[in-house]
């Protein structure tokens, strides 16, 4: 049984979220998306809490489901999952790192909740909260107080708040977790990273790679995703998955937001508009030329700086067949064959923007949302829609222009202006309005792609 899983998003009670982010909101734009694995966020905040015990039921498997309504059972899953924001001082250095933890019971969140508040942390001021415990105490007090809690580094290269991060991170995870390191089973690689720069870091050729959306609004959810092959939707066994994979349980690919969108992948400093590849850092230095103060370090410098191994010693490859991901429709699928253990991933561009950009109009509006909902509704999801239905029927239950835009992200064919400093890529799917106007309108051509 395969599963698509978002399994790092926020609540409302968030800074900068969406007060659409409620259980009932995050449910709704998870079965529009075809998740069926998302996160709860946020249980580390008291009023979230009392609203996931609310809204959600455990399951016995340790996930949660929506209670009955109506009548009516909800299908989608939900896993406990919070962000937790350390700010501390080690080594005469300032660390400010974000991580993931997921626990299988609402007792045991709760129970952790209740240590960190004894120990001074104020769950009360924010979803995420900030707190003032190394990486090394809090691992221990989760694990001490739930062993099968899962601690997941987050966004792991986000240059501010992040474990490997260039302004508050660490050199490695040992590092960062001393003896509880081995107990980091899996990092996330945030929207400025792709799995192929992650595979370059020697220490995490024994943890998995994980995306997910950290989606802090509906549209967002699945942005980006990790597909889980399990013979049963269980806590455990994501845990098996992540710890000790087999052919039974185990991550079958990740869905992954281009990562030059992301809003840090470069180096460079957006008051001046400056921006430099890893290349161009190396000839010119990490001063801003243009008014004299350094530049923030991008994704793509500090693997750089971090690797163990150079990028064309992965021997990446992409084409359209993979055996674990076989169901795919032509779809590049990217892996490495000098590790061919490694999980595969594929590039994609939510369907929001894609039919946007297609029919000219912005993602919000009503045109742009009449056209996403046909096509998730006749297709039974967002990510059917962009992984598996033939083009020329999307064609014929949307536009030609959206069909090709679907069918141009399957196979790469776009153009990304990288981002860097906050500011986030851009992605254009038409290289211009001349191009977008080539597209055959004929439904026998359509059908040859």
């Amino acid at each position: 049984m395969h599963i698509i899983s978002d399994l790092h998003l926020h609540s409302r009670f968030s800074r900068a979220v969406s007060p659409q982010m409620t259980i009932d909101g995050i449910a709704d734009w998870a079965g529009k998306k075809g998740i069926g694995l998302v996160a709860t966020g946020d249980w580390t905040h008291p009023m979230w809490m009392r609203e996931i015990g609310e809204k959600l039921e455990e399951d016995g498997s340790g996930l949660l489901k929506q209670k009955a309504e109506d009548g009516r059972q909800k299908t989608e899953k939900f896993l406990l999952s919070t962000e937790i924001s350390c700010i501390y001082s080690q080594g005469g250095k300032t660390r400010r790192v974000h991580v993931l933890v997921w626990v299988p019971t609402i007792a045991s969140a709760q129970k952790i909740s209740q240590e960190l508040t004894k120990r001074g942390c104020n769950l009360m001021s924010d979803g995420r909260p900030i707190i003032g415990l190394s990486l090394i105490n809090l691992s221990e007090l989760i694990l001490t107080v739930e062993p099968q809690a899962l601690i997941v580094p987050a966004h792991i290269w986000t240059p501010w708040f992040s474990v490997y991060g260039k302004m508050g991170g660490f050199e490695s995870l040992e590092e960062a977790f001393g003896e509880f390191a081995k107990n980091i089973y899996a990092v996330e690689t945030g929207l400025s990273s792709s799995p192929d720069m992650n595979w370059r870091i020697k220490e995490l050729d024994s943890r998995a790679i994980v995306s997910f959306s950290d989606a802090h609004s509906g549209p967002k959810l699945g942005r980006e995703a990790t597909i889980f092959e399990l013979p049963e939707i269980t806590y455990k066994n994501i845990k098996r998955a992540l710890e000790s994979p087999t052919h039974a349980c185990r991550i079958e690919y990740t869905i992954e937001f281009y990562p030059e969108e992301g809003k840090y992948h470069y180096t460079g400093h957006r008051m001046c508009n400056v921006r430099l590849t890893p290349e161009e850092v190396s000839s010119k230095g990490t001063t801003c030329p243009v008014c004299g103060k350094p530049l923030t370090q991008g994704v793509m410098q500090r693997v750089e700086e971090l690797a163990g191994r150079k990028d064309d010693e992965l021997q990446i490859c992409k084409s359209t067949n993979d055996k674990y991901t076989n169901q795919l429709s032509n779809i590049k699928i990217i892996k490495s064959k000098t590790f061919p253990n490694k999980v595969p991933f594929v590039m994609l561009v939510p369907l929001q923007e894609i039919i946007a950009e297609a029919i000219g109009s912005p993602v919000t509006s009503p045109k742009t949302q009449a056209q996403y909902m046909r096509l998730v509704l006749h297709f039974n999801g967002e990510f059917n829609v962009l992984l598996h239905a033939s083009i020329n029927e999307i064609g014929t239950v949307s536009t030609k222009e959206i069909a090709d835009g679907i069918r141009k992200v399957r196979i790469g064919d776009i153009v990304v202006d990288p981002g860097y400093d906050g500011v986030f890529g851009i992605v254009k799917i038409w290289k211009s309005e001349e191009e977008k106007a080539l597209v055959d309108r004929s439904k026998e051509q359509l059908g040859l792609f």
